[in-house]
């Protein structure tokens, strides 16, 4: 089951496995979109509809998944220039790339056999994390700040996801993939007219394809990785074969996952079967 997978890193994903045999769920939230990839793609492939910026619609989509699964591949992302909110008034950045997969893992994590994968940004590595301002409502906005705090999540959410399976005595593995640098589509919107006019004009002569893009997210989905592991490409972080690659320091900070983990609960209103604390 892959998120955000009509088009770039997470098409190829699914066209990859898809090729190996693999029957491919593309959870998007455009299921006409969807459905053009799956046939594109061939047999084998379905496309469904999730909405990651509503947690009714994340509830929704779990809801009619009855049967056990291997991976679930956390793709989709979103950036924007300005300051912009989910339906449940979430910073749009924050809520679509972290809280919509915390919550659609939570509800799923039972139905999982393998792994969960989920998918980030090399801008975590200078990006913060504040916790007592998670949707930037007492910053000022930065619109590459509130994408990186969201990429940053997606780590600290990776980590404390296989403390929480080890602890739990679970086979199933946590890992993540970054893409490097990609062209597949994703517009990068800083708010800064000039860095994104320089984006536009070098990622079509320097980034490589969806399908490179895709071999770090393919690496954690299954290769010999362990669990909390990240992948991405070995040349500079940026191109080249995948393999694990180091994260930031905060992105291996045990409290700061563990804080974050408990927030993000209380924000989605929903708790890991695998989570030993109380309910909130």
């Amino acid at each position: 089951m892959i998120t955000g997978a009509n088009s770039g890193i997470g098409l190829a994903t699914a066209a990859a496995l898809a090729a190996k045999g693999a029957r491919v769920v593309l959870a998007v939230r455009d299921v006409d979109k969807g459905r053009t990839a799956a046939r594109t793609i061939g047999a084998g492939v379905e496309a469904r509809r999730l909405d990651l910026s509503s947690l009714a619609s994340v509830r929704e989509f779990a809801a009619g998944i009855g049967e056990p699964f291997d991976h679930l591949i956390n793709n989709a992302g979103t950036m924007t220039g300005t300051r912009q909110v989910t339906a449940d008034g979430f910073e749009s950045q924050f809520g679509v790339n972290h809280l919509g997969h915390f919550a659609l893992t939570n509800l799923l994590i039972d139905r999982i056999t393998s792994r969960v994968v989920t998918v980030t940004s090399s801008a975590h590595r200078t990006a913060t994390i504040d916790v007592d301002d998670l949707q930037w409502e007492r910053r000022p906005y930065r619109p590459l700040g509130a994408y990186g705090q969201s990429k940053l999540a997606n780590l600290l959410f990776t980590v404390e996801l296989q403390r929480l399976l080890t602890a739990a005595g679970s086979s199933v593995l946590s890992t993540a993939a970054h893409p490097g640098w990609a062209s597949t589509g994703f517009t990068i919107t800083s708010g800064n007219r000039l860095l994104d006019r320089l984006s536009a004009l070098s990622t079509p002569l320097l980034a490589h394809g969806p399908d490179r893009g895709a071999l770090p997210t393919l690496l954690a989905t299954a290769g010999d990785v362990a669990g909390g592991s990240l992948t991405g490409p070995g040349r500079f972080g940026v191109r080249g074969p995948a393999t694990v690659v180091d994260r930031s320091a905060a992105a291996d900070d045990p409290a700061l996952a563990r804080r974050l983990w408990s927030t993000s609960e209380e924000l989605t209103h929903t708790t890991s079967s695998l989570d030993p604390r109380p309910s909130t």
